[in-house]
This record gives C-alpha cells, sequence and structure tokens, in this order.
C-alpha cells in the first residue's frame, strides 16, 4: 500500500508528487537581493533529492523589508533572470518551485546570524526600519516608524509588485509570510500592533492588512495556480495572537481564495516560552484543517520519514514541511521511501545507485 507521504496532492492546477515540501530557510548569501549560485545548488539539490515543492526563503518585496543585507529581492527586475534559471532548474526535477514573499517590518536591518544577528545602525549599512506601531524588538534596537496610510499602501503595492514579478520568474506557487514576528504579523498581534486607526485595536482592523495584501496578489497572479499564507499560530505569549484567533483568520483566508495555512508559530517577542520538541506545531495545523475546512502544512521538528507518515495517517495536515531536517540531508524523500518500503522516482543520473 502506497504510503500518504509520497501520494499526491493537487491542488488548483497544480499537482504535487508527493507531500514533501521544503520550508523556506533563509540562506543569507545574496548579495542586493540578488541570487546567485549558491541559491541554484541549494534548492536544485532539494528538487534532485525527491521533494515535490521547493519554497524558496523570505524574499524581501522592497529593500527595506530584508531581514539582513544578505536576503534575497524581488524588487527589481534585473533580479528575476537569475530566478528564472532556479525555478526552470527545480521543474526540470519534477518539482514544483514556490516563493515566500515577505517584509520584516521591525525585524529588517539585522546582521546575519553568523555574525551575530544584532540589528545594524545606519553607519553600519542598516536602514530605517517600519512596524504597525512604534515599538522595537529588543530593546536595544531602534524603534521603527510607524508606517502612515502612504506607507500602507506602498507595502501592499510592493507585494503586488514582487508577486507579478514570481510569475514572470516561473514560479508556480507563492506564499505570502504572515508569521515569525515580520510586519504581516507585527499588525496581526496585540503585543506589537497599538494603532487606534482601521489597522489597529479589533481583530477585523488587525488582519486588514494581511486581507488587502491577499486581494492586491491576487489580481497580478494567475487564479489557476496555488496561493499559501504562513501564519503563527500562537505568540506563546499572554496578551497575544493566539489559536482562536488564527482559526477565525483561516476561515476568512479561505473564503478570501487562500489555498493552504502554512502552520508555524512564535517569533512575534523574544521573551516567549515555546515548548519545542518533535510535531509541536502538528496540533495548530490539524485544528486549523478541522475548524476552518482548508488545507494545512505542518512544520517544526518533524525529522523522519515514519514521523511525517503518521501525522498524515491520522488526518493532521495535508503536507509536511521540512526545514532543518532537510539542511542536514537534501535528499530526506529519496530515504524516506526505502524507510517507508515505499517506491519514488529517482533522477535518471542516480538510476544505478537506485537498490
Amino acid at each position: 500500500m502506497k504510503s500518504k507521504l509520497l501520494s499526491p496532492l493537487t491542488i488548483k492546477d497544480i499537482t504535487l508528487k508527493n507531500r514533501i515540501v521544503i520550508s523556506p530557510m533563509c540562506q543569507y548569501s545574496a548579495m542586493d537581493g540578488f541570487a546567485n549560485d549558491w541559491h541554484l545548488v541549494h534548492y536544485g539539490s532539494r528538487a534532485v533529492g525527491g521533494a515535490a515543492l521547493i519554497i524558496q526563503e523570505a524574499t524581501a518585496v522592497s529593500p527595506e523589508g530584508r531581514i539582513t543585507p544578505a536576503d534575497l529581492g524581488l524588487y527589481n527586475d534585473e533580479h528575476i533572470e537569475k530566478l528564472q534559471s532556479i525555478t526552470a532548474f527545480i521543474h526540470k526535477q519534477g518539482a514544483v518551485a514556490g516563493i515566500q514573499l515577505a517584509h520584516a517590518g521591525r525585524k529588517a536591518s539585522c546582521a546575519i546570524p553568523s555574525e551575530g544577528g544584532k540589528q545594524l545602525k545606519e553607519d553600519e549599512g542598516g536602514w530605517t526600519t517600519f512596524s504597525s506601531s512604534g515599538i522595537a524588538f529588543n530593546p536595544e534596537d531602534n524603534a521603527p516608524q510607524e508606517l502612515d496610510a502612504n506607507g500602507i499602501m506602498k507595502v501592499i503595492a510592493d507585494f503586488k509588485a514582487a508577486a507579478q514579478k514570481a510569475h514572470q520568474s516561473g514560479y508556480k506557487l507563492i506564499e505570502i509570510h504572515a508569521a515569525h514576528g515580520y510586519l504581516i504579523h507585527q499588525f496581526l498581534s496585540p503585543l506589537s500592533n497599538h494603532r487606534s486607526d482601521n489597522y489597529g485595536g479589533s481583530f477585523e482592523n488587525r488582519i486588514r492588512l494581511l486581507l488587502e495584501i491577499v486581494k492586491e496578489v491576487q489580481t497580478v497572479w494567475p487564479q489557476n495556480l496555488p496561493l499559501f499564507v504562513r501564519i503563527s499560530a500562537t505568540d506563546w505569549a499572554e496578551g497575544g495572537w493566539n489559536v482562536d484567533e488564527a482559526v477565525k483568520l483561516s476561515k476568512i483566508l479561505k473564503e478570501q481564495g487562500v489555498d493552504l495555512i502554512d502552520c508555524s508559530s512564535g517569533g512575534m517577542v523574544p521573551h516567549a516560552k515555546i515548548p519545542v520538541g518533535p510535531g509541536y506545531q502538528v496540533a495548530f495545523a490539524d485544528r486549523i484543517k478541522k475548524e476552518a475546512g482548508i488545507l494545512t502544512g505542518a512544520v517544526g521538528m518533524i525529522t523522519d520519514a515514519h514521523q511525517a507518515e503518521e501525522i498524515l495517517a491520522n488526518g493532521q495536515t495535508d503536507l509536511i514541511l521540512i526545514a532543518r531536517a532537510s539542511l542536514r540531508d537534501p535528499y530526506f524523500a529519496l530515504r524516506g521511501a526505502r524507510l517507508l518500503e515505499d517506491d519514488i522516482a529517482w533522477p535518471l543520473q542516480y538510476q544505478r545507485a537506485k537498490l
């Protein structure tokens, strides 16, 4: 009997050959937003390794939306050419190329993790950051500028323009990043959003920016191609965004035409107490799938094929997003098939190694 993990899933006009997704993970290897051969080899090797969907790391919709100076971007037409070569290679392997579009908000302008990850001052190569309110993420950070009406309109327009460029670049799926304490999440959470206008206060106001971004992206993104949204299901902090609100939002996003909720958590405040453990976020994907009636993806310490198979077999989610486990093993899907005693297509170049 074929495993659930290696069974296909069709979303709109795209059929994923299995349920294994490479989760977006920053590589901090770009310059001025441009992809290079590192990205081609990194994403290409995971497509060769059998994953059905490769979602490119958080790709900034504007220069000020980058987490670090080494983030990928899609705010310049000149970014498109290299991305086209990456998507073309992924698709030749029978995988689907997706992209996560993002704006870091108050968590922008930081050094790369290997250099400490602290927020950079302007004389260190940093830049002005923006958020829902003028509240810094860390006490030592510069307070971000609160976005005014024109600033909000620019953010929405930047997501729309990036979505259009994503289509030109050959991506077949977009994920809007509304999690991990980045800009859209900063509007969703009462911990960071202290506004008194139409974008703050009530639940309906706090979700407004995300809904407006989704609406504008849909005007340029083909209706036959999937649109995902990644959310943090909870802030893991008192008074913050919570799973009840996540379910409520997911119902609305489904009504707005979003195809899948990528269910992560945390990232809003540095003092959050997160009970990290194997599959610790799967319950969020399960609840949102059942209560909102929308496809979900589960992510977070899912590290082997048997664990992933059990989650899917229990009906808790529809896709398994592999993050650090795929950094350790680009061929997670090929090895997983063997562990599950199932079959999976290998690249022709590697056929003689298939036992």
